[in-house]
């Protein structure tokens, strides 16, 4: 079969007319009208309606015509002709011509599918099945079904133009594109590793990369100075809707460079990106510390598209009579809220006590939450009575309330309870009120972020990862009040509420980089053995530098304003982070467990159950994870014979008869005595000997729900 005189569908135009062309494709659709068969043929460009027609098709070409059906791949000749007026097909590029078929070839043939690709109507009006209605599973399942939709190719064309921009843009400003390792060592860098076993270096693990971090800090030092990677990464973090556990990020690091430098660049280069989607973006993009989003909006990655920012009233409560307001702000509490502008008729008395103050807000945190509208001059709610007039005559001030408007103030002796239910009410409250803008975006860079946070065991942890620079480096690295006191150099893009990427100004001084590690609580001998080969290089001369990484399936998301990241990435994970297509995460053959030595990593170390395979007794102790006391074991071992000897007459009759099957009663059996008894196998620890995992003094077992 010759292809070279092939031409793509979607391409014909009215220049076309009267030439003749080869067309290749699947069937997308088809009608049948008796004598006339009409099919719109599909391929990566778009559909043309083709026709077979006994006035110009042969005859043997339209009887194997009539045996099409979708998803069959053909080939076709034939000459474009203009459709006849008022035949026009509007739901396609090629609406205003067909093709009439003088020969057909079927490359291959199709079976049933398993759901309809086709979403483009063959006549004006008409309408199409489409995949919004198909589970997700199953599409993933056939996913390279999935993947002929005009729609899904769609989205995969734009994204390979949007990598094509970045890199055309990256390079045009003197960044190489530099390949970094994917087999390396696992260092801590706040996700779980996904490891990967050596054959030749047995019981030895790669890690797969997180990040490049460490790498593109190492190629700083190594004086290439301008770098970036679409980089693939792998965290195996606890599941969230929009994230993958391995994914696409544009990672990028520079030498001799500051904060502006990056703003601007990533700035122009995220105008770019956007405008691949029809979408343009503002520059400069706003700032707003850490702080400052945490305090008026309850968030680090602030949506900022809508208003309903927080007020802060603490202080004008500080003399207050209303109780619960009293009491919280003797526990050193605060009470902030937010000022809904007219929608006083949407958000009756009845939704403010008995759906927000009730419920919603209770299940975001809150203790409780305060409300009150603008009626006539005055503010009402059930507890006005409670406030005096010089409080109620503030709270009108400071937001600025305006008849129809309506208040919430949540109040708590803790901050964080307060900024966290109150960011979430705000969020509720504009979804439901549809108060955010359609097709607006609104970037924001988030900077000044705190440095380390608290552990629960005292310490502090990485709020970004250890190579962050602080603010300052005149610290005392045992002084946790002053190691949480610190602010970074870093920073997050974030839009809609959503963080795009982020990145800092690292450290480049090997004295203060030890000092972070020193803060965080490694030894000389944990920073040797987790980062020693990156240490050392800091030895010899390592430059000022800074970087950022851009969640990339991300961003590719939201330019093309999908639903999911999955659908921008051609063979994702499903929520479960498995893949219904090849069936990853699978089991794997014991021979090549063993051929990697993963059967006894630690050889000497007996594997569970091991030790109870001599005693069948003891074996089904530990399987059934039930403990037998000395006394119950001449008992239990009469009844393993006895079952051992019926299960033995089974075995010799299974060839002669079918097994005799009877259903017996269930019936409860629990030991004698009925006051309930510490096990002295509990203080010794032998009753939690057979559990897999334990914590505490509890049976540890594995999440159900996150």
């Amino acid at each position: 079969m010759n292809y070279s005189q092939r031409v793509f569908c979607g391409e014909l135009s009215q220049e076309d007319v009267g030439r003749t062309v080869q067309l290749c494709g699947w069937v997308d659709a088809y009608r049948d009208h008796g004598g006339l068969l009409f099919i719109h043929l599909r391929d990566r460009s778009g559909i043309v309606q083709i026709v077979f027609s006994p006035d110009v098709t042969p005859a043997n070409v339209c009887q194997t015509a009539a045996t099409l059906r979708p998803e069959y791949c053909i080939t076709v000749t034939g000459t474009a002709r203009k459709r006849m007026e008022g035949m026009e097909n509007p739901n396609i590029e090629t609406g205003k011509l067909e093709v009439f078929v003088d020969g057909m070839t079927i490359l291959s043939e199709s079976d049933p599918l398993p759901f309809v690709i086709t979403d483009k109507a063959m006549v004006a009006g008409g309408e199409t099945a489409g995949a919004e209605n198909v589970s997700e599973d199953l599409r993933m399942q056939y996913r390279y079904l999935d993947i002929r939709r005009p729609a899904m190719q769609n989205n995969l064309l734009l994204r390979h133009r949007i990598f094509q921009g970045v890199r055309q843009f990256l390079d045009s400003r003197g960044f190489v594109e530099v390949e970094t390792p994917v087999l390396t060592a696992s260092t801590p860098e706040g996700a779980r590793d996904y490891l990967v076993p050596s054959r030749v270096h047995p019981q030895n693990f790669y890690a797969l990369p997180q990040s490049p971090q460490l790498f593109k800090q190492l190629l700083m030092i190594g004086g290439l100075e301008r770098y970036f990677q679409l980089a693939r990464c792998f965290r195996d973090e606890d599941l969230r809707p929009n994230r993958q556990p391995e994914f696409t990020q544009l990672d990028i690091e520079a030498s001799f460079i500051d904060e502006e430098f990056l703003y601007e660049l990533i700035e122009e280069l995220t105008v770019k990106m956007f405008a691949v989607g029809g979408i343009e973006l503002k520059r400069p993009f706003a700032r707003m510390s850490y702080a400052e989003a945490m305090d008026t909006t309850g968030s680090d990655r602030p949506d900022l598209r809508f208003g309903l920012r927080f007020v802060d009233v603490t202080d004008a409560f500080k003399s207050t009579n209303y109780s619960i307001f009293r009491q919280i702000l003797q526990r050193g509490g605060c009470i902030k809220g937010i000022n809904i502008k007219g929608q006083s008729e949407k958000l009756s008395k009845n939704v403010l006590q008995n759906e927000y103050a009730k419920e919603i807000a209770p299940s975001f945190g809150a203790k409780g939450m305060t409300w009150m509208r603008a009626e006539n001059g005055k503010l009402e709610s059930n507890i006005v009575q409670f406030f005096s007039e010089a409080e109620l005559d503030e709270l009108k001030r400071r937001f600025d309330v305006h008849d129809g408007d309506v208040l919430i103030m949540v109040a708590d002796p803790s901050y964080s309870i307060v900024t966290s239910a109150l960011g979430q009410l705000r969020l509720h409250l504009a979804d439901r009120l549809g108060l955010i803008p359609e097709n607006s975006f609104y970037p924001v860079w988030i900077t000044e972020f705190p440095l380390f946070e608290p552990t629960d065991e005292g310490g502090v942890t990485s709020s970004h990862h250890p190579f962050t620079a602080p603010d300052r480096t005149d610290f005392d690295p045992k002084n946790i009040e002053e190691l949480l006191s610190l602010k970074s150099r870093a920073y997050d893009l974030v839009m809609n509420g959503e963080e795009l990427g982020g990145g800092s100004i690292r450290i480049n001084n090997r004295d203060l980089q030890r000092k972070i590690f020193a803060a965080l609580g490694l030894t000389e001998e944990d920073m040797k053995e987790k980062f020693g080969f990156f240490l050392r290089a800091f030895d010899f001369g390592a430059p000022p530098h800074g970087g950022l990484a851009l969640g990339m399936d991300r961003t590719v998301s939201m330019i093309l304003q999908t639903a999911s990241i999955r659908e921008v990435i051609a063979f994702p994970k499903n929520r479960s982070a498995a893949c219904p297509l090849t069936g990853a995460p699978s089991a794997v053959k014991r021979e090549q467990l063993a051929e990697l030595g993963l059967l006894n990593l630690g050889e000497k170390d007996v594997l569970p159950g091991e030790a109870h395979k001599e005693n069948l007794l003891d074996r089904v102790s530990w399987v059934s994870r039930l403990g037998i006391a000395e006394a119950e074991r001449p008992v239990m071992e009469e009844i393993l014979a006895q079952s051992e000897t019926l299960a033995a007459q089974v075995h010799d009759l299974a060839g002669a008869e079918e097994p005799i099957r009877s259903v017996a009663p269930a019936a409860g059996k629990t030991r004698p005595g009925a006051e309930a008894i510490r096990s002295p196998l509990a203080e010794t620890g032998q009753l939690l000997k057979s559990a897999p995992a334990v914590k505490g003094n509890y049976f540890k077992v594995a999440n159900i729900i996150e």
